[in-house]
């Protein structure tokens, strides 16, 4: 069939690409041969492609498990990637505790994504900060220099310039960046002390990081302080103050986990909803750091959000 019967209109307005199969090749699933003949994108990018019908062979839609032969005529509508449209500027509420010409440090509310990802392409601070402050586009990831979970609460310091990030990246790199945590966790935690277990992805559950036989584990080191002690709900539990000296994904969340105190309303790690929490029991209460231009050490603090301060004003304290 000519490529005059097929309307790219049906599709997308843009030309698509053109592939016609020699004679001597063998059949093969037509997602195996897209990857073949656009090795730039990855197998499940071309497989959304042909499940959303953006690829026809031989005039029809493509199917992934379609057979295709010798002499095939292939087109293909290459699509965006969603992280591709979604560094978009959008209205997104934070707060701002300060800000210089170099950085900006964020007060982020719970349930706020920092970045965009799987699930979460828009909506984000990523994007909130490009609509507050446009000049950011011209920052790789908008300035952001480290992350917070989605449902944890807190500061986190963004740069405003290219030099400004790679210097804020350099100082988290050689652990001078200080930050401190407030957690309520399940049991009662005797005395203080350190973890110094390194996380990687768990083998089991790919949405969680795991300490006990991780994949590609990093070094991983938590300083924790007992604050107080009480009882919720019939159940013991402590506020604790934690400090990292790493920043792996989830870091307090798997080391308290790891020590069988797992935070209070974490279900991802053993956790659970008590007092009507919410999400996990966890704020970034502090954050210090030099500044890139100036060198001066900048230090502020967050105040506990109302959700996680309601909690503890029911913890019967000892």
């Amino acid at each position: 069939m000519p490529d005059t019967d097929i309307d790219p209109a049906d599709e997308e307005s843009d030309e698509p690409e053109r592939f016609n199969l020699p004679l001597t090749a063998l059949p093969d699933r037509l997602d195996k041969v897209l990857a073949r003949l656009m090795p730039r994108h990855s197998r499940s990018r071309l497989q959304a492609w042909i499940e959303a019908g953006h690829v026809r062979v031989d005039g029809e839609v493509g199917r992934i498990r379609t057979r295709v032969g010798p002499g095939a005529r292939i087109l293909v509508w290459p699509q965006q990637a969603p992280e591709d449209l979604a560094f978009v500027p959008e209205p997104v509420d934070f707060r701002v505790v300060a800000e210089s010409s170099n950085w900006i440090v964020v007060d982020k509310p719970a349930g706020l994504v920092t970045h965009p990802g799987a699930g979460n392409w828009h909506g984000t601070l990523l994007n909130g900060l490009l609509h507050r402050y446009p000049e950011l586009a011209r920052v790789p990831r908008a300035g952001i220099v480290h992350r917070l979970d989605k449902d944890t609460s807190g500061l986190l310091v963004v740069a405003r310039t290219e030099i400004a990030q790679t210097t804020l990246v350099r100082q988290l790199q050689a652990r001078t960046v200080k930050r401190e945590y407030r957690a309520l966790v399940h049991g009662a935690l005797a005395g203080g002390g350190t973890v110094d277990a390194p996380i990687g992805r768990d083998a089991r559950v790919p949405v969680r990081m795991s300490a006990d036989r991780p994949i590609a584990p990093k070094v991983a080191i938590t300083h924790y302080e007992v604050l107080a002690q009480g009882q919720a709900q019939d159940q013991p539990v402590t506020e604790v103050a934690c400090r990292l000296e790493t920043g792996r994904t989830h870091q307090i969340r798997v080391h308290m986990a790891l020590l069988r105190h797992p935070l209070v309303g974490d279900a991802l790690y053993g956790g659970r909803a008590l007092l009507g929490a919410a999400r996990q029991m966890l704020h970034a209460r502090a954050l210090s750091f030099q500044d890139p231009e100036e060198g001066g050490w900048q230090a502020f603090t967050a105040d506990l959000p109302e959700d996680f301060q309601r909690v503890l004003d029911q913890v019967e304290w000892e």
